[in-house]
């Protein structure tokens, strides 16, 4: 795609030049000679510059008058001011309104080159966020939390209001697979803040000083191996949203600090002296009772209170089974189009097992479940052969044989997690048990707290 330069210049010799030496170089130039006619370009539809080279007086205005009256709408077009007579207050004030650069006539046309091809790639690194962030916005749309159950559009309700809200600190709970990291894509997206970064970490997957170094970042020296400066993601994710995954992961210690950086809006790097300023939202994730995980001491109340600001809970699938209906269908037309397939009829025994599946693993596990089932279907028809849904996760116990309750058979596909399995085992023993706590903790060799809580976090009651 061809850059346009917009040059506004009253000298007629210097505008033709301009215009000719651009041309020459294989840009689409427009040149005028006023502000009135300036200002009629960039309101008239079919201009839409990259790049604006402006005198500072014109003969019926002044460019940096222009610049602030269309700041808002040419947001991904840079400017540089050339002028013969500028002053100290007058560049001040241009790279205050945001213009690229501030150049006093006379000056050398390699230097402008080089300053208008600067300029250009920041105008084009500028469109092309612009553009990322718009097919951001329609993928993930409210609707994208897909589901007409009541619970489903309570939750989608949610996300608008939550979007419009400029919180600074928000839980997502629920169980794992429920959602968590849509509902965030969802809030980003539609949020002022859309056109900023969307960082994320998962507590669970790093160590804790690597954990450290990555969120705060490090100065070159700061420790064995940190051979340059390294920008956290607190600070990456500057004017955007940082999504923490998994928050109830984070070692103690480190929670301190992040309490520190949400209250007073500063981070330091680690090795460095001096402290940065940040204006970030922080949405955190946890499948665990966060509440739960104060009392036992495992997380900082202090931080809890600090982040739910607000929460949001996600239902899980077996909430919202009446959702499958419209789930699935979708899924199926995504791994369609990925796979090259055309599957087109579910049949009603495949409907009666979706239906009557107690899915704990919500709708990461229907995904690989259905994607399975795509991918592997021979007709258009999907195949039951593939659905491989376990009987365990509704709370039956089975051995190799199917006739003994003394083994309990889990899902080793990934369509179960650690959480889940953990349920499944304390269900089990609590079924085997008739809810005798004790016993079962005894059994299993832990605490009758430790039971109480998976009890209340798994809603086994």
């Amino acid at each position: 795609m061809i850059d346009t330069l917009l040059i506004i210049e009253d000298e007629q010799l210097l505008g033709s030049e301009l215009q000719r030496h651009y041309i020459k170089s294989g840009y689409e130039v427009i040149w005028v000679q006023s502000y009135s006619e300036a200002q009629s370009k960039l309101q008239s539809n079919k201009t839409d510059p990259s790049l604006i080279l402006s005198d500072l007086n014109l003969p019926d205005g002044n460019g940096l008058d222009l610049l602030e009256e269309n700041h808002d709408t040419l947001s991904s077009c840079e400017w540089i001011f050339l002028t013969g007579y500028g002053d100290i207050p007058d560049s001040v004030r241009a790279l205050r309104l945001g213009a690229f650069d501030f150049l006093t006539k006379p000056y050398p046309q390699e230097k402008l080159d080089l300053v208008v091809r600067s300029a250009l790639r920041s105008a084009n690194a500028q469109r092309r966020l612009q553009t990322s962030s718009k097919d951001a916005s329609l993928r993930y749309n409210f609707d994208s939390f897909i589901g007409s159950s009541t619970v489903a559009s309570q939750t989608q309700q949610m996300l608008r209001q939550l979007s419009q809200a400029p919180f600074s600190a928000l839980i997502l709970s629920g169980e794992t697979g429920t959602g968590k990291g849509l509902a965030t894509r969802i809030l980003h997206y539609n949020s002022t803040r859309a056109k900023e970064s969307l960082v994320e970490l998962n507590c669970a997957a790093l160590p804790k000083d690597l954990l450290e170094s990555e969120l705060f970042g490090y100065e070159a020296g700061a420790f064995t191996g940190a051979a340059k400066r390294h920008r956290g993601l607190l600070e990456q994710a500057q004017g955007g949203t940082l999504f923490l995954d998994e928050i109830a992961e984070m070692p103690l210690d480190l929670q301190a600090k992040l309490l520190k950086v949400i209250e007073d809006r500063t981070i330091r790097r680690l090795g460095s002296e001096t402290e940065i300023t940040i204006d970030i939202q922080l949405i955190a994730a946890t499948n665990k009772n966060l509440q739960e995980e104060v009392s036992q001491g495992q997380f900082r109340s202090d931080l809890y209170h600090r982040l739910s600001v607000f929460e949001l809970h996600l239902p899980s699938l077996h909430e919202r089974l009446d959702d499958l209906h419209d789930l699935v269908p979708d899924i199926i037309a995504e791994f369609n189009i990925k796979s090259g397939k055309n599957i087109t009829q579910i049949p009603p025994q495949i409907w009666h097992k979706l239906e009557n599946y107690n899915w704990p693993g919500n709708v990461r596990e229907l995904r690989n479940v259905l994607e399975r089932s795509v991918l592997l279907s021979s007709s258009d028809s999907l195949s039951e052969q593939w659905l491989q849904l376990q009987e365990v996760p509704s709370g039956d116990t089975t051995s190799s044989t199917g006739s003994s309750s003394s083994v309990i058979c889990l899902p080793v596909d990934g369509t179960m997690g650690l959480d889940e399995m953990t349920g499944v085992i304390v269900r089990t023993m609590l079924n085997k048990y008739d809810n005798n706590v004790s016993e079962v903790a005894r059994v299993l060799k832990t605490t009758r707290e430790k039971i109480r809580y998976r009890i209340d976090k798994y809603n086994l009651r």
